[in-house]
């Protein structure tokens, strides 16, 4: 899988996923779960919905 992510995005991604994740624990919501999509992404640097558009902002 190649990545369609550069450095710093793939930063803001863990930073935003982690964010949410804590937001939404500390609350006891279900929906901490939405934290795992921009986490996962930044983690692994591919974005399918990049792929799908044929967008990549890693040159």
């Amino acid at each position: 899988m190649k990545t369609n992510e550069n450095f710093n995005e793939r930063v803001i991604r863990l930073v935003a996923g982690v964010t949410i994740a804590s937001f939404f624990i500390y609350h006891n919501s279900f929906w901490a779960f939405l934290g795992l999509i921009p986490f996962v992404t930044g983690a692994s640097g591919f974005c399918p919905l990049y792929y799908l558009a044929g967008y990549s902002s890693n040159k």
